[in-house]
């Protein structure tokens, strides 16, 4: 008896021990899983972004852009045939191709009116597409092409997919072009000048219309890139986007809508807060947890965690 007495601290020890080690790396798991999933909510948020600092409008159809890459991918690489880099390219052209036709139908006709009803087009707009997909892709979940490996590697003891540690670099260097492109570049410079003063930059030589529908198809690419990154990692179906959109403009706002930098930041905090959340307190949680989180931090700071408040001239 006393032995086993005296054995027993030592095996509740190692059982500790144990549960302190799943925990870290249930924790490591989470956290590289969240940055995966944040920068792809940074990248979608990055098209809020440049359409807003264009144009001073945003594109509410941006999450069903993240689904319309995945979806068109999907069609290219297993029902046509084509080789996954080239079903890629031709889905981001098909992305762009559609950010250019809601500039042109659901946000030009309403904005050149100084008029506010884009907000609701561009919505009803994501939902017609979601719609049209549902009737011709279907709505059972499609399994996406590998891009990479799908032997996961271990990195401080947990097990992720190569393509999770891909997703964050894609972010991270598209949000530096972005920022160095509209602060650093002439061209940049012009596409700034088009918001702050519209008859000023046409006087200098500048097609503001075109410019602005360019940084529509820009802004809809970057949604299906992100779409088209984590297909793999996720089930492609007709409304994967309706939350990711949802999700993307909360980053937008949090980050600072006016900041390339700010927007890549706050979608990967996002992203991992929402996975420890996931990770800890279970999935039911989740979305209570986030968007409460979402408020509170936008109480307190009304710009943005990044962004600065706008300059009011007198």
């Amino acid at each position: 008896m006393g032995a086993l007495h005296r054995q027993r601290p030592y095996f509740f020890f190692l059982n500790q021990t144990s549960k302190i080690g799943e925990r870290n790396i249930l924790i490591t798991s989470a956290v590289l899983s969240g940055l995966a999933l944040g920068s792809m909510y940074g990248l979608i948020a990055l098209g809020f972004h440049m359409t807003y600092v264009v144009s001073n409008t945003v594109n509410f159809s941006q999450g069903s852009s993240v689904m319309l890459g995945a979806v068109l991918g999907y069609t290219f690489a297993v029902r046509l045939g084509l080789p996954l880099p080239l079903a890629c390219a031709a889905a981001l052209l098909c992305c762009a191709a559609f950010g250019l036709l809601v500039e042109r139908t659901l946000v030009r006709p309403f904005a050149s009116r100084g008029s506010n009803a884009w907000l609701m087009a561009t919505v009803a707009g994501g939902i017609v597409l979601d719609n049209v997909v549902l009737f011709t892709f279907g709505k059972e979940p499609r399994s996406f092409p590998p891009m990479l490996s799908e032997r996961p590697i271990e990195v401080f003891g947990a097990g992720v997919f190569p393509l999770q540690l891909i997703i964050p670099v894609v972010g991270i260097a598209i949000a530096a072009a972005l920022a160095m492109l509209l602060r650093r570049t002439r061209h940049g410079k012009s596409l700034l000048a088009v918001v702050q003063n519209t008859d000023a930059a046409r006087l200098m030589g500048i097609n503001v219309t075109r410019t602005i529908a360019v940084t529509y198809a820009l802004s809809t690419a970057l949604a299906g890139l992100a779409g088209l990154l984590i297909a793999p990692l996720f089930s492609v179906h007709s409304d994967m986007g309706t939350l990711f959109g949802l999700k993307a403009f909360a980053v937008a706002i949090l980050g600072g809508i006016t900041s390339a930098w700010g927007v890549m930041l706050a979608g990967i905090l996002y992203g991992v807060a929402e996975a420890l959340v996931t990770a800890l307190l279970g999935s039911s949680h989740t979305q209570i947890a986030m968007f409460t989180l979402v408020i509170a931090a936008l109480a307190l700071m009304p710009n943005g965690l990044f962004g600065r408040a706008p300059v009011k001239k007198v």
